[in-house]
């Protein structure tokens, strides 16, 4: 019997309990009313607020009404627009092929940013390759751990190796959500995870560090920080809900 490579972090102190209140905080917020007649606008919302936030991330730091108006060219806020109104789109793909997803990320983030040579090649390094390689694997159905464990571990992998020139955090940040699309988890997109990694970046921040080290402190530090964001974004999306109802 082959053993699920993920499995050991369930075993670190607190993060069942962790994963199972972020899941179930998501859980009562989709109960929210506003989805039952206004769910495209919502996602529409969430979608835009996740884009500012993972732009924000990387340095590219916008006001959202600006955004919204339309007004900022900036190329990484573009990217991070352009990557999350796609992901819908990618869903299917990515459990199927999640390298040709990623590069499509890439693509989208990246353009306007980096020479057009490089738009979804990956650099030229063995370990990276070997690393994608495997985090590809556990993508296409190598692990059975919730798909909230195997969003962060693919968002802290791709924050560690850096795989593509430029925007690499909005290509990260993308392919996490991505996760959760084709999982079933959040087939419409209406988790803001994003929020909750730009309301928390200092942690955010020193926690993606910590996992890069590898050690069982590292990882631990990133899947609590991790589901603390999903709660940010499953408030976040109680808070859109209770702001749609109140324009309608």
């Amino acid at each position: 019997m082959t053993t699920d490579p993920l499995a050991p972090l369930l075993a670190l102190a607190d993060i069942t309990a962790a994963v199972e209140q972020a899941r179930a905080r998501f859980d009562r917020a989709l109960g929210h009313r506003a989805l039952r007649r206004h769910g495209g606008q919502v996602a529409a919302e969430v979608s835009l607020r996740s884009a500012v936030a993972s732009a924000a991330l990387e340095g590219a730091v916008h006001e959202r009404e600006a955004v919204r108006a339309g007004t900022v060219t900036d190329p990484v806020l573009q990217g991070a627009l352009r990557v999350a109104g796609a992901l819908p789109g990618l869903s299917e793909l990515w459990p199927r092929a999640p390298r040709q997803a990623l590069a499509k990320l890439h693509v989208l983030a990246a353009r306007d940013v980096v020479p057009e040579a490089e738009l979804g090649r990956p650099v030229a390094d063995p370990v990276v390759a070997t690393r994608l390689d495997g985090l590809a694997g556990l993508v296409a159905g190598g692990t059975k751990v919730s798909p909230l464990v195997l969003a962060a571990v693919v968002h802290g992998e791709l924050l560690n190796l850096r795989p593509f020139a430029g925007p690499s955090g909005v290509v990260a940040r993308g392919a996490a959500r991505l996760v959760l699309l084709a999982s079933g988890l959040d087939p419409r997109g209406l988790l803001a995870v994003d929020v909750g990694h730009r309301e928390r970046e200092p942690e955010y921040v020193g926690s993606a560090g910590a996992f890069a080290t590898g050690t069982p402190d590292g990882l631990r530090s990133w899947l609590r920080h991790y589901m603390a964001a999903v709660e940010v974004g499953a408030d976040q999306l109680t808070a859109i809900g209770d702001e749609v109802l109140a324009a309608a």
